[in-house]
C-alpha cells in the first residue's frame, strides 16, 4: 500500500505552517507520528476557533 503524494503534501504544508518545521524534519517523521501531529494541531486550531 502506498500513501498518496497529494496527502503527504497536505500534511507537510499543514505542519510547516502551524509548527514552522522544515521539510526534512517533517518527512523524517514516521507516518503515524506525522498523522498524530496533524490531528493534534487540528484539534488546537478547532479549540482556538471555538469549535469544540
Amino acid at each position: 500500500m502506498t500513501y498518496a503524494t497529494d496527502r503527504i503534501e497536505e500534511e507537510v504544508a499543514y505542519l510547516a505552517y502551524h509548527f514552522h518545521w522544515g521539510l526534512d524534519d517533517i518527512l523524517d517523521l514516521e507516518h503515524a507520528d506525522r498523522r498524530a501531529y496533524v490531528a493534534q494541531s487540528a484539534a488546537l486550531v478547532e479549540r482556538a476557533e471555538g469549535k469544540q
